[in-house]
């Protein structure tokens, strides 16, 4: 017979394991189910390890360019391995405190490590790591399962070995001649992160430009300042087919608006997107609808076409970031346990390109606004006037804010060091329904980057003016 509980949440993810916690403290029933590592993506192959990193690849270019500042250093040494071993260190202690947290801290919740695969609408047979199984029925289930790595129709692909965002993560020497497939956030992140470390980078891009969703003034910054540090970019180019030859090197071919190319590297990162982790749930079995992606159809309360049955973070498609994800806990945790209902679109969309410097965003880019045809106005400051940008050197990129016709936020590209910090300036702003007058205005501290905010807005104009 199935075990009977309150809750049933699949998958260890930022979404899955606060909303565990929180039916337990009301008194529920629950059981967690997680066939990989505790913590989901953004602890075991996103946030933590990534930024883990890039924190060491900041410190190699700071040694690297320490003679700018007059101070003298020692010849750059990189120990890849003590490198990779820091971030493991920082991963698993993580990853232990969440363990620790569902395991040890909660009476109420029971934690089986294996596969759920429905066998009907409430109902999910979990195949555990020693080969048994147990049944499991709840009233009410999360499905947390992320996403995974996309594979693109490339010609050779499965002939060579090849690393994915994950895999790259847990690579046993640092690359000589990295070549990236694709110029989203994740490529440009993993490109000046190798670079600095000691990797020749080339990215490949099918778009005209890198980070294709941002304003072509926001992309083409980006790309300076990578191709700077020395990134190579080769851009509107498709790939079609990639080889090995004898000696171990890859030749990817791609077709261009020039004709054919080869570009040639040691090491192959494709980073073209993601796909849902819903192939193997038996969600046809509940009657759980998808989309042609395949990822859950949900509405804005995060339920799904079957009553009870929710849908929480990337798997249920949509912008994939930590913070959303976490956002959805909080969506239904409030409407279930405190009849307090929001609904999941009625949100800010800021993220961070974890670049140096960062790429803070919030709201809507001049792209969007024309889109929609929202009349706006828009001031541009470079980073380049900030005195604590000329104080620290980190001079490089622009500030970029969008008004609208009652001086309110309506959007904000931050180029800039301490990018998303300041982004979340501005979105606070936007929270708090200020004006960009009582930025302007308001006495900030000297000097900090935060004092941009008083300069910024002095520029206001129309955009064919600004």
């Amino acid at each position: 017979m199935p075990t009977s509980f309150d809750v049933l949440i699949i998958g260890s993810g930022q979404a899955g394991n606060p909303l565990a916690t929180s039916f337990a403290k009301a008194g529920r029933k629950v059981v967690l189910v997680e066939e990989n590592f505790f913590g989901g993506s953004c602890i075991n192959y996103g946030c933590t390890p990534t930024k883990a990193l890039l924190a060491s690849a900041e410190r190699a270019h700071q040694i690297r360019t320490a003679a700018e500042y007059g101070i003298g250093a020692t010849e750059l040494t990189v120990d890849f391995a003590a490198v990779m071993a820091r971030k493991n260190q920082i991963v698993g202690e993580m990853r232990e405190g969440t363990h620790k947290n569902l395991t040890e801290e909660q009476p109420n919740i029971t934690v089986l490590h294996g596969h759920a695969e429905f066998t009907g609408p409430h109902s999910v047979r979990v195949t555990l790591d020693d080969g048994s199984s147990q049944e499991v029925e709840a009233e009410l289930i999360f499905i947390n399962t992320g996403t995974h790595a996309a594979t693109p129709d490339l010609e050779g692909l499965s002939d060579i070995p090849y690393f994915t965002s994950t895999t790259l993560l847990d690579s046993p020497e640092l690359p000589e001649h990295l070549l990236i497939l694709g110029g989203s956030y994740i490529g440009l992140e993993f490109g000046q992160m190798f670079r600095r470390l000691g990797s020749k980078i080339t990215i490949i891009e099918s778009h005209a430009h890198v980070l294709s969703r941002e304003d072509d003034d926001v992309c083409d910054a980006m790309q300076q300042f990578l191709a700077e540090e020395g990134i190579e970019f080769v851009l509107g180019a498709r790939a079609h087919r990639v080889a090995k030859d004898a000696d171990g090197k890859l030749t990817l071919t791609l077709d261009t608006e020039q004709g054919e190319q080869q570009v040639h590297g040691t090491h192959l990162l494709v980073a073209t997107g993601r796909q849902p982790n819903t192939g193997k749930l038996g969600l046809e079995k509940a009657g759980v609808a998808l989309d042609e992606k395949g990822y859950i159809k949900a509405d804005d309360d995060l339920l799904t076409n079957v009553p009870g049955v929710y849908a929480l973070g990337d798997v249920k498609g949509g912008p994939q970031f930590t913070h959303i994800s976490y956002d959805d806990y909080r969506v239904v945790r409030d409407a279930i346990l405190h009849n307090k209902r929001r609904p999941a679109k009625q949100r800010f969309l800021p993220y961070v390109v974890f670049t140096e410097p960062q790429l803070g965003r919030v709201g809507l880019s001049e792209k969007q606004a024309q889109e929609q045809n929202i009349t706006y106005k828009m001031a541009s400051l470079p980073v380049k006037t900030i005195g604590r940008a000329r104080e620290t050197g980190h001079t490089t990129g622009f500030i970029k804010v969008l008004v609208n016709d009652e001086n309110h936020i309506i959007g904000a590209a931050v180029l800039s060091e301490q990018g998303g910090e300041i982004m979340t300036m501005l979105q606070l702003a936007m929270a708090g329904n200020l004006t960009c007058d009582v930025l302007q205005n308001m006495v900030l501290a000297h000097p900090t980057w935060a004092e941009s905010l008083n300069n910024l807005f002095a520029k206001l104009a129309p955009p064919d003016e600004a």
